[in-house]
């Protein structure tokens, strides 16, 4: 792998379900960022964000929500906000839930209390690569999303033509699959939804002899499997990797890792990959995920990734 860290962005979200994108980063600064989901604007925590603002604090203060982060001063609170779930405070009421589209793929968005809503919009870059990748390999593939949450990027390989599994250990997020699968109109689609800890399942993957064409995987910092497993990113995380390998197939097309919870730079993801992909014919790109920031057209980093694939 070269040293060199590479920029992962998407360059727009054409929509027709709000007239206009469907998500845009309309400023950052000064610890915060702030964002446009459909018909809603939110500020959240961006510690990184050391540069101030480039919108007016009137536009800032439009906003229908904002959460507060314990890293944050709260004192200085958006006017009208009223309590709602986690870290959230709401000016204006919120449906329950609301349609977000991207390339023809919905899935709903709501805030939850963990800062984010549901998905990650950051990692469309992700799925516009495994859209292609699956579709121009013309062959079946077979894909595998650990650690897959509501599920975007598994729709994405549907969408490209493939046969997906995806994993995740928590049973209440994988209903926010199913749901984001039949709102896609993909219910007949080849996907497996599996309620599992990532390790136990590759054990057993491993020794039932199934094989995997392309993976990827976001894994946290720390979480619990159904059964109480405890996954820790620094014990668990070269386990992990040290299996993927026994399940590829003879002729895999990538693999994918991303990570919000190591805050070493990319190039350390980029150096796992190469090792658990080592004697393969491919290369590993290291980079951070970006989106493009309206109000400045600055790259604005939100997560580290590395990515593994043949030509």
């Amino acid at each position: 792998m070269e040293n060199k860290i590479k920029i992962f962005y998407s360059k727009d979200w054409p929509s027709d379900l709000v007239g206009k994108q469907d998500y845009e980063m309309l400023d950052t600064g000064n610890g915060e960022k702030l964002e446009r989901f459909g018909h809603y604007t939110f500020i959240r925590p961006y510690e990184s964000a050391f540069w101030g603002k480039t919108l007016s604090e009137k536009e800032w203060g439009k906003a229908d929500g904002k959460f507060w982060s314990s890293k944050i001063d709260t004192k200085n609170k958006l006017p009208s906000l009223k309590k709602s779930v986690g870290g959230w405070k709401m000016k204006n009421d919120i449906k329950e839930k609301w349609v977000m589209s991207y390339k023809g793929v919905k899935f709903h968005a709501f805030p939850t209390p963990f800062r984010h809503l549901e998905f990650f919009p950051e990692q469309a870059s992700h799925w516009d690569f495994i859209e292609e990748k699956i579709k121009n390999a013309k062959r079946p593939i077979k894909f595998l999303n650990l650690f897959g949450y509501t599920g975007v990027a598994s729709l994405f390989a549907l969408k490209g033509g493939g046969d997906v599994t995806h994993l995740d250990a928590s049973k209440q997020t994988l209903s926010l699959v199913k749901e984001n699968q039949k709102l896609s109109g993909m219910e007949e689609f080849p996907m497996r939804i599996i309620l599992d800890d990532a390790v136990k399942f590759i054990e057993r993957e491993i020794k039932r002899g199934n094989k995997y064409d392309c993976v990827i995987m976001d894994p946290p910092k720390f979480g619990r499997g159904p059964k109480g497993e405890i996954w820790k990113i620094e014990e668990n995380l070269p386990e992990l990797l040290s299996k993927i390998r026994k399940i590829l197939s003879d002729k895999p097309l990538f693999v994918i890792l991303t990570s919000y919870a190591i805050e070493a730079s990319s190039l350390s993801l980029g150096y796992a990959l190469e090792e658990t992909m080592k004697g393969l014919k491919g290369k590993v790109e290291a980079g951070e995920l970006c989106i493009l920031e309206k109000s400045n057209n600055r790259t604005i980093p939100l997560a580290n990734t590395a990515i593994w694939s043949v030509e």
